[in-house]
């Protein structure tokens, strides 16, 4: 059951923004609403019409005048697909969703089989009535959003927000925005599919239940403006546990010991460069060398061995290419290679496939939906890129069939495409004018793209490795120290010739190992010297906004809509911060973290979240119901957050140390958690009352002086601009937030406006680029 109200949101004193999967009520909100005429069960009237579409499916004809209307999310994508579909077609831009759960209470009616009451916000009014009068004039209706459970509700609430009666509506869906994916779509209308709405809504609802009833509680006991959600605490729950492993961890000491051994013999007439051994084995054992003392008695004991070759092992390796981008591994790869962090990554994306302006060839999407788990490939799009790489390549670089990927990810959609290049003969150095140059952003991110694709579909690499072993000893004695090396050497490079996939980690990649000379069992080398040494274990790394990625992924925990915003969440409340692209948690996301663990633990625990991820892809199959699944989480959570209630007392954030010195008394300066977010003051509070802002650098040098960073700043009414770390030397000021590249159209400066779109800030420039990722 689905109550709907229309609502106009007279402006709020305080508002707090939601995530994918985190909703913080809003207090002290005064409301208008006017109520339209109910609709008893408004799921159901949505089922019927969608049924009734599917009936009416076929192969859509042109019309004349307004006669169809396609309706979208965004402009861009509007003007594109309005451009391939041409005269007989109107299409409209909703803008996202152009429906929600209001922000001022819970807006689920737990005691009515959590029938959700949505409203159209204050701000999609304007838009909503547009839709309206076009959807009254046009004779048919295709809902042409994204093809993935959010963009099947967006089609949803478009039916429901407009009100089209008996004129015939039709969802078509397509991965990417060219005319052969379009006119394939329009061939191939179908109904909305309520199973991916039901999902979505019951993500929607879970997420709204969970923010709802502990954020407040928050409030109450730590600080206002806080926010928990399923998604959210679980990866603040491994951002905090990784800390705790790193401050507990106990390094270890131990040593290795490696000989830098040379050929006695010339090889064509020249001494072939010394190479390095590891000490594998001591009379056939592993080597215990866990201190200097162990280590230093077998480096005396080598004092004038023979080192001699015992066995050469050359084998032949084959390695296979990455497979194409999902959503994760383009986010990952982004940010190993460009330093992109993940939102800025999927607002690129998001620009690359709504389409750009190719001069002559008109607005062109250049990549396929960027929203994926899957990493399947249209067989189109793999003979074209077969003809790419034959020509590019040579046809030797072609595998006998084209390759087939498999996810290991949890709940993989392997109905859906992988991020690939629409077109792959449209290589990245033949627009590179029209994406901005060798340093855009937008260049260097189609350019992987295309490359990862392109290798995807190449013939693996193929090398030999070579693996020696070395045994020493006194001439002519037995010999008890083993040592190895080994080399490798490409003999057909690839996917390789194209495209190398980044690592996480400094280990050496087996490719990189240099080449060893030729080299025969019984010939005895010369000891150049001997290398021993010492080591300590070291903690596990911590997390970057890409490995958090990764490992949520793995867990399945989340969806790929889901990941950029839950770390954007995770920064602006307070919870981590990030330096030197680590993230580490602050003393504030430590005590949330320990609350949620203490008193919800299913909410935090990362098998039962995985688990709900598990039935929303049941709802979505159409194996569950939505409303008992709902049902079965509440009742539990409410109860645990009763008892929670009245367990929990007062909480106090601990000031966080700093190595800064007060300018005024000497003593250090700590960070203290304010009305208005962090900031510097001095520990001898309240003997000395010195305080300053905490810069929060967002990572991005100043565009006037391009010496200072941009940080952001609140006025004294504790609304937040950007400026320049240099004030007042440099007097840069911003009230929206630098994204740090030039605008392609006049080289001013880029900003991201609180909607999520990125626009040019300097007066008269119209420049506008995609919207931020979906956050709803």
């Amino acid at each position: 059951m689905t109550t709907i109200i229309m609502a106009e949101e007279s402006k709020r004193k305080r508002t707090t923004t939601s995530t994918a999967d985190e909703e913080t009520p809003t207090t002290g909100a005064k409301r208008t609403t006017r109520r339209t005429a109910a609709k008893s069960d408004g799921t159901t009237s949505a089922r019927s019409r969608a049924t009734k579409s599917t009936k009416t499916t076929g192969t859509t004809k042109r019309a004349s005048g307004n006669g169809t209307l396609v309706i979208v999310e965004s402009p861009a994508k509007a003007r594109n697909i309005g451009r391939i579909l041409g005269r007989g077609y109107t299409v409209k831009a909703s803008m996202g969703h152009v429906r929600d759960l209001p922000k001022s209470k819970l807006g689920v009616e737990t005691d009515r089989d959590f029938a959700p009451v949505y409203l159209i916000p204050r701000d999609k009014s304007k838009v909503v009535k547009e839709l309206r009068a076009d959807v009254k004039e046009a004779r048919e209706i295709l809902l042409a959003t994204d093809p993935d459970r959010e963009g099947e509700a967006i089609a949803w609430h478009l039916v429901e927000a407009t009100e089209p009666g008996d004129k015939p509506v039709r969802r078509i869906v397509f991965h990417e925005i060219t005319p052969e994916a379009i006119h394939e779509a329009l061939r191939n209308p179908r109904g909305i599919d309520m199973r991916l709405v039901e999902a979505q809504q019951a993500r929607r609802i879970l997420d709204r239940l969970v923010g709802y009833e502990i954020s407040p509680l928050l409030w109450r006991k730590v600080k206002r403006g806080l926010s928990a959600g399923r998604v959210q605490s679980v990866a603040l729950r491994l951002v905090v546990e990784r800390e705790r492993e790193i401050q507990n961890f106990i390094p270890q000491e131990y040593w290795t010991l490696d000989a830098e051994l040379a050929k006695r013999e010339a090889v064509n007439g020249r001494k072939p460069k010394p190479f390095i051994a590891s000490l594998s084995r001591v009379d056939g054992q592993k080597p215990d060398l866990k201190d200097e003392a162990s280590t230093m008695a077998i480096v005396r004991a080598l004092d004038g061995a023979e080192f001699q070759v015992v066995k050469v092992e050359v084998k032949e390796t084959q390695r296979r290419p990455a497979p194409p981008f999902t959503t994760s591994t383009l986010q990952q790869e982004a940010s190993r290679k460009l330093n992109m962090p993940v939102r800025r990554t999927m607002q690129i994306a998001q620009e690359l496939y709504e389409g750009i302006d190719l001069g002559d060839a008109g607005t062109v999407g250049l990549i396929t939906y960027m929203r994926t788990d899957s990493t399947n490939v249209a067989a189109s799009a793999q003979a074209r890129a077969r003809e790419v790489i034959a020509e590019r390549f040579g046809p030797e670089f072609l595998p006998d069939r084209p390759p087939v990927y498999t996810r290991k990810a949890k709940g993989a959609q392997e109905a859906h495409e992988a991020i690939r290049p629409t077109d792959p003969a449209r290589d990245p150095e033949s627009i590179k004018a029209y994406l901005g140059g060798a340093s855009s952003p937008r260049y260097k991110l189609y350019r992987l793209i295309w490359q990862r694709f392109i290798a995807s579909q190449t013939r693996n690499a193929v090398f030999d490795s070579t693996a020696v072993d070395i045994d020493a000893g006194p001439p002519g004695g037995p010999k008890p120290y083993r040592f190895r090396a080994t080399g490798s050497v490409i003999k057909f490079p690839g996917f390789l010739a194209i495209y190398r996939e980044g690592r996480d980690d400094d280990t050496v990649d087996e490719i990189d190992r240099e080449a060893l000379p030729p080299l025969t069992a019984g010939e005895v080398l010369d000891l150049v010297r001997l290398l021993p040494e010492q080591h300590f274990t070291q903690p596990p790394p911590r997390f970057t906004e890409a490995t958090l990625v990764k490992a949520l992924e793995e867990l399945g925990i989340g969806r790929p809509s889901t990941y950029a915003p839950t770390i954007a969440t995770l920064q602006a409340r307070n919870y981590v911060t990030v330096e030197q692209r680590r993230l580490y948690p602050t003393e504030l996301g430590t005590v949330v973290n320990d609350l949620l663990v203490q008193h919800f633990p299913d909410i935090v625990d990362v098998n039962f979240t995985s688990k709900l991820e598990d039935e929303l892809d049941q709802i979505a199959s159409g194996e569950q119901s939505w409303v008992p699944m709902v049902r079965a989480f509440y009742g539990p959570f409410h109860e645990t957050v009763e008892r929670a209630e009245k367990e929990i007392g007062r909480v106090k954030v601990a000031d966080e140390p700093t190595d800064e010195v007060c300018e005024k008394c000497g003593r250090p300066m700590v960070i203290k958690l304010g009305r208005y977010g962090r900031f510097l003051a001095c520990s001898g509070f309240p003997e000395c009352r010195n305080a300053r802002p905490l810069l929060q650098k967002i990572g991005v040098t100043c565009p006037q002086c391009g010496e200072g960073d941009i940080v952001q700043r609140r006025t004294k009414k504790g609304r937040v601009f950007y400026g320049c770390s240099r004030y007042p030397d440099c007097n840069f000021s911003s009230w929206e937030k630098p994204t740090g590249e030039p605008c392609p159209q006049c080289g001013g400066v880029l900003v991201e406006t609180r909607g999520g779109a990125v626009r040019c800030s300097t007066q008269g420039c119209q420049y506008r680029a995609a919207r931020l990722e979906r956050t709803a």
